[in-house]
């Protein structure tokens, strides 16, 4: 960070700034708060959105992300051009271990990839659930099939295998018995997978941004209308909502973990389950912003600017932004498999009071919310939940 004549000048390497859609707004935003936005994508320079062309300061196209050599060359050409980098993002889970070796590699502040170890992994979250004092669901690291069996004779059915490492509810199965784990077993992919117990009870998530100091500065939470694993696996409709109060039991056990995990200068993601008996068991966290149009949501919700929050946070280490959720938002998701009571028309007509955003979703996360995307707002709850039943009603 060099300050040039009385104010910081931050440079700030934003990683695959085209891709999801809508994080453009991140680049625009540290343009906005002062920053030199300066960006490394594979996409061609003339493929980008005009918004995006003009807030980067610098675009370097690489040829593969996937090879750390081609990200490595264009930090340090970024950095031989505008000086030391001071932060590097991609806000996605995906990119996560290539910004860690990127920060070491040019001593950028933020996570390093001997961090990955606990916040990647959920055998390795397992350990600061504890520390913080949060209940969790026992899990064990499949090595040997007798050892799964062991830990299945001890925990019982039902129960559920993810990769260690993963993002959403991709390739992850409830095994209900000794024929599917036996299949399990046998046909498991080639990557660490975690079998653990299962919890009943509902998914609620507390979300937010921590600042540099690890003070929650904005937080939030969703509400969904189903599980996300079974979304996937029966390729089924999903509505989910950020209600406008957090529960004060959630709100407390969230921010126990952004201090157990060391959250600074990041959104956070952090899933828990809410047991029959009204109880909370800490399911994982996340170093990202909840996906999908979530801070979209957030915005309409408290009718701000969570993107230049973020770019705040980076650039003069606060936020003046005051976030009041005065609004109840709510995502609806349609699949082009089913055909709807409601023609898409129809639905921008009736609830056009309501709608305050409505755009196609990329393929690539269709399984888990759709082939196209409603944002709607109201103070009252129930006016969404209705609303969002007759947009997924089937014809």
């Amino acid at each position: 960070m060099v300050i040039l004549g009385g104010e910081a000048h931050v440079n700030v390497v934003f990683i695959s700034p085209h891709f999801p859609l809508n994080f453009w707004h991140f680049v625009a935003a540290l343009r906005d708060a002062g920053a030199t936005a300066l960006a490394i994508a594979d996409e061609p320079w003339e493929r980008l959105r005009p918004e995006l062309q003009a807030a980067v300061s610098e675009y370097y196209r690489v040829p593969d992300m996937h090879r750390y050599d081609d990200m490595l060359r264009a930090v340090g050409f970024l950095t031989y051009r505008h000086g030391k980098i001071d932060r590097i993002d991609s806000m996605s889970e995906y990119w996560l271990s290539t910004e860690a070796r990127l920060r070491e590699d040019f001593n950028v502040p933020g996570l390093r990839p001997s961090d990955l170890a606990v916040i990647q992994r959920k055998t390795g979250m397992k350990g600061l659930f504890a520390r913080a004092g949060i209940p969790a669901a026992p899990a064990h690291l499949v090595r040997e099939p007798e050892a799964a069996r062991a830990f299945v004779a001890q925990v019982g059915y039902p129960l559920v295998a993810k990769p260690d490492v993963g993002v959403g509810a991709s390739r992850t199965w409830k095994l209900e018995g000794a024929a599917d784990l036996e299949a399990f077993l046998g046909a498991r992919p080639a990557v660490d997978y975690v079998l653990e117990g299962f919890v009943d009870g509902d998914i609620v998530t507390y979300d937010g941004l921590a600042d540099r100091d690890g003070r929650v500065v904005f937080d939030a939470s969703l509400r969904y209308s189903r599980g996300i694993m079974e979304v996937v696996n029966e390729d089924a409709d999903v509505w989910y909502h950020a209600p406008r109060d957090i529960e004060p039991d959630l709100a407390e056990a969230g921010r126990r973990l952004v201090r157990a995990f060391d959250i600074r200068e990041r959104f956070f993601h952090i899933e828990f389950f809410r047991r029959k008996d009204g109880s909370l068991a800490a399911l994982e966290v996340n170093m990202r912003p909840p996906g999908g149009m979530t801070v979209d949501m957030w915005n309409y919700q408290n009718d701000a600017n969570l993107y230049r929050a973020w770019a705040d946070l980076l650039v003069h280490g606060n936020v003046a932004q005051r976030f009041e959720r005065p609004w109840v938002v709510a995502y609806v998701g349609r699949k082009d498999r089913y055909r709807y009571a409601l023609p898409l028309q129809e639905v921008l007509s009736r609830y056009a009071h309501l709608l305050v955003h409505h755009e196609p979703v990329n393929d690539v996360f269709s399984a888990a919310i759709g082939n196209y995307g409603f944002i709607l707002r109201s103070p009252e709850l129930d006016v969404l939940a209705q609303a969002a039943a007759d947009i997924q009603a089937k014809a």
